[in-house]
């Protein structure tokens, strides 16, 4: 086998390599894991708002109250692409307090969404989901009120380390956690860009050693025209000729 035909056979096999790996995306996203959806959790029921949701480090829970048998859930990329939402300890909870677990929903997944089916039109669905990162951001599956609870120590208010959209909501604090609470979302979506506490002190502290370095450079370059302007002014008096005994006249020899 001469050098160009191995070449050739190496990517042939890079080629099928990567067509396997990409058979997900060509043909479909696969089906939901089920033992995954049917892992144990813990979620809290008992709330007010058409949407609760809980951030911690790396996940996050959601309650949703739901008014219809399906719910398309997805997340977007930083280019605006959706995406199936991965799901963990999926749950159902019935009008009467009873809750089941995945097993009594359908769940299916486009290569966009994952796509939920409920037993019945009215009640409450629960799951859990991955994030990263100082940034929350979601997408508006269900209207109503929503409220977004952060990691402990997580707060927002100062414009230059946190943002949140859409506008016109409140926040409280219970326990260290800040819950930010929206009456009705009118938007596609909504974002909490967040800091921690800590993060305030250290914003804080670089504000005020940037303030002393500045005051300090100003101060050098005060002092630093000072000294010019006194040079300035001993040259000038050693070279001054203005007041000499010469009178204005011819130098003497010359008269």
């Amino acid at each position: 086998m001469t050098p160009t035909t191995r070449g050739l056979a190496a990517l042939g096999l890079l080629a099928v390599l990567v067509g396997l790996a990409g058979c997900s995306t060509i043909l479909g996203p696969g089906e939901p894991n089920q033992e995954r959806l049917n892992e144990p959790a813990e979620y809290d029921w008992e709330t007010d708002a058409t949407a609760s949701i809980n951030v911690s480090r790396s996940s996050y829970t959601a309650v949703y109250r739901i008014n219809g048998s399906t719910m398309q859930v997805y997340r977007t990329d930083g280019l605006g692409t959706e995406n199936p939402l991965s799901l963990t300890g999926l749950k159902f909870r019935y009008p009467n307090g009873t809750v089941v677990n995945a097993s009594a929903l359908e769940v299916s997944k486009t290569r966009k969404r994952t796509v939920l089916e409920f037993p019945t039109e009215e009640g409450q669905v629960a799951f859990t989901a991955p994030r990263q990162g100082k940034t929350f951001a979601t997408p508006v599956f269900v209207t109503g009120t929503y409220e977004v609870t952060l990691p402990p120590g997580a707060r927002v208010g100062v414009p230059l380390l946190s943002q949140v959209r859409p506008g016109g909501y409140r926040t409280d604090v219970q326990n260290d956690r800040m819950t930010i609470r929206w009456n009705e979302v009118e938007t596609n979506s909504l974002s909490v860009r967040y800091y921690l506490a800590r993060d305030l002190w250290l914003f804080g502290g670089l504000v005020a050693l940037a303030f002393v370095v500045g005051a300090g450079g100003v101060a050098y370059y005060v002092r630093q025209i000072r000294e010019l302007e006194r040079r300035r002014e001993e040259v000038g008096l050693d070279v001054d000729t203005e007041d000499d005994d010469l009178g204005g006249g011819p130098p003497p020899g010359m008269r």
